[in-house]
């Protein structure tokens, strides 16, 4: 992301305009694409965020849950039910650390494991849905990474 601009000076009837919102473009973008992971994750009995999940899971190995809500800007409240139904789907486990007791430490089973071959096929399925090549959509995610950062690092928000 570049330093911070001047505002640009718009009419307050231009700056108002829902097609004018940035905010609502990446809010709508985010619909458009959640609606593609629903459609391509629904073979694997998987819903986007227990995906999200198990993408750090894989890339990681045992996470605990603060550690995970971490990794995925979720609170306890909304993780905890989430890895409660993974749990059941035999996805993974979820065991209290012998070393300390409040933490719980989530760990993929076999079958969490042997998802990821089968998840594989999702990241090219996604290149295709957006229409655009590898270094375009690595050039986009740049782009979201550093508007996050940004606005982490100014506003105090994750």
């Amino acid at each position: 992301m570049k330093a911070a601009h001047k505002s640009p000076n718009v009419s307050t009837d231009e700056s108002l305009k829902l097609d004018n919102q940035l905010c609502f473009a990446l809010y709508s973008a985010s619909l458009s694409m959640g609606k593609v992971y629903q459609r391509l994750l629904k073979p694997l009995g998987l819903t986007y965020p227990q995906y999200l999940a198990l993408l750090v899971l894989w890339e990681h190995g045992d996470s605990s849950v603060s550690d995970l809500g971490e990794k995925l800007f979720l609170d306890s409240g909304t993780l905890t039910p989430l890895l409660k139904r993974m749990e059941q789907a035999g996805l993974l486990s979820r065991n209290r650390d012998p070393e300390d007791e409040r933490r719980v430490v989530v760990s993929l089973t076999a079958e969490g494991k042997n998802l990821k071959k089968r998840a594989a096929k999702i990241p090219p399925q996604i290149f295709q849905a957006m229409s655009c090549s590898i270094p375009e959509a690595k050039a986009i995610l740049k782009e979201l990474k550093g508007l996050q950062r940004v606005l982490a690092q100014h506003h105090g928000i994750q």
